[in-house]
């Protein structure tokens, strides 16, 4: 007879907060049943599941369907998604390098571009490292965004060719201002199809055009190679190099184990865990540079598994991981619309980051206002007995029997919350406010009510805990 090991469910949260946004206690028991292996494959396999059907979301913002003219409802279209994925990697990927190659809104004012370069991210986010840099080299939004448009081949633009270097493949220190010349030189007449105006049109899709005869096509040194390069052999060189490699697994490991300085001191500051970044160097190299291979490695790593609490949640993490908890939105109810102001306001706008170079991370996401913004929602969202997720502790709690003492309470609220670690202080503090009130009890109804209500008074104050702003 054959018997399964279960994977450990607190490891199972862990994953499930860094690889996507968190999990609800039923999720969590439900993958606890195959090998931890096993599920890091599935999360790095997103095509082996269903995609999110926009059919429903699409009722409600008609928008969706018509046209693209306005930002707001395709920012909740998202969120609809990072809540009710069943390929939570593919969306966590597109969060990743919408902070790392950012491209903003604010500038070209044009959704549509800005819709597609999402989308971009989504799909590719665990290609090869080449192909996501052409195809961000190819994306109407980002050219826009650093002026590439205007890189001509008498009179060349430099943004894009310094910033391909500095901020999205080899970060400042690696290469000449020679390297970046023959970069812009080699992405001359990478332009895009000047869409419609619009008014009084609307907005009409902008797509990627090679113009030739503004290419500049004379030989051109970079990285200590010699040719008639063009963008794309530009981009064929970054990736073979160690710095790229330390510098893009060094972005991953901040985003999925553990918050980094700021990114201007990476050049003067050594990473927390230069073996990490080691392993991950030697994943890009053996793998030819392929995203996918290198989270394999990361999500296997031991110091991946005992990396709890290690990261800030930015906003959007906070946000759905909340909702997943409390049960909302798993069809467009109202308020949906609401969590975008509600994420711009907890300090992060998606699609309209404040610069090419991203968000400020870890702790800088926690201010007085900012802290206060997370705190409110999370106890607005889990506030209400009746909500499911809600309902799905109380019932957790019951199963404990027709009393449950103070620390039984604590510990499976805990759980309950993703098997959340909190420090001797935070339990000594959520202890004594269970025994306030003594054991609790489902024997009659008016116990059981009196019960549920401790409970929701629990979760008010753990989400509210220093340790649930983790990852």
């Amino acid at each position: 007879m054959t018997t399964t090991t279960k994977t450990d469910p607190a490891l199972v949260s862990h994953l499930l907060r860094r690889a996507g946004f968190g999990s609800d206690i039923t999720e969590t028991n439900h993958y606890t049943s195959q090998s931890y292996e096993r599920l890091v494959e599935d999360l790095l396999n997103p095509e082996k599941f269903p995609d999110v059907d926009d059919n429903a979301i699409g009722r409600y913002y008609p928008s969706l369907a018509a046209c693209k003219d306005d930002l707001g409802p395709w920012v909740t279209r998202w969120f609809y998604r990072m809540i009710n994925t069943k390929r939570p990697l593919q969306e966590k990927m597109a969060l990743f390098w919408h902070h790392v190659l950012a491209t903003a809104w604010f500038k070209s004012e044009h959704s549509p571009s800005m819709i597609d370069h999402i989308q971009m991210l989504t799909t590719n986010g665990l290609a090869n490292f080449r192909t996501i840099l052409l195809e961000l080299s190819r994306d109407p939004a980002m050219i826009y965004w650093l002026d590439n448009n205007e890189n001509h081949a008498k009179s060349i633009n430099e943004n894009y060719g310094r910033e391909i270097l500095e901020l999205f493949s080899m970060g400042i220190g690696n290469y000449s201002e020679d390297d970046i010349k023959s970069a812009a030189r080699s992405f001359t007449g990478w332009s895009f199809k000047q869409p419609l105006p619009l008014y009084p049109f609307g907005h009409y899709d902008s797509e990627f055009r090679f113009i030739s005869d503004d290419h500049d096509y004379g030989e051109k040194t970079f990285l200590g190679h010699k040719g008639n390069f063009n963008g794309e052999d530009i981009i064929n060189i970054i990736a073979s190099q160690e710095a790229t490699a330390k510098f893009v697994c060094r972005h991953l490991y901040n985003f999925f184990v553990e918050d980094e300085p700021q990114v201007p001191a990476w050049s003067i500051t050594p990473p927390k865990n230069q073996a990490a970044i080691d392993s991950l160097v030697k994943s890009w190299f053996e793998s030819d540079a392929d995203i996918r291979s290198v989270m394999r490695t990361l999500f296997n790593a031991e110091w991946f598994k005992n990396s709890l609490q290690k990261r800030v949640k930015c906003p959007a993490e906070f946000i759905v991981g909340t909702l997943k908890i409390s049960g909302d939105f798993k069809y467009p109810e109202p308020g949906l619309k609401d969590l975008d102001g509600t994420c711009i306001a907890m300090g992060q706008a998606l699609m309209n980051p404040p610069s090419v170079e991203g968000w400020h991370t870890g702790k800088e996401w926690i201010d007085g206002g900012t802290l206060t913004e997370r705190v409110n929602f999370a106890v607005k969202m889990l506030n209400d007995p009746k909500k499911p997720g809600v309902r799905d502790i109380i019932s957790i709690i019951k199963e404990n029997g027709k009393t449950v003492p103070p620390e039984m309470f604590v510990s499976k609220m805990l759980e309950a919350l993703g098997y959340l670690k909190v420090s001797d202080n935070t339990h000594s503090l959520l202890t004594d406010f269970a025994e306030k009130d003594g054991h609790l009890k489902f024997g009659t109804e008016k116990e059981s009510q009196k019960s549920e209500i401790r409970i929701v008074r629990m979760l008010r104050l753990i989400v509210s805990s220093m340790e649930f702003q983790f990852a």
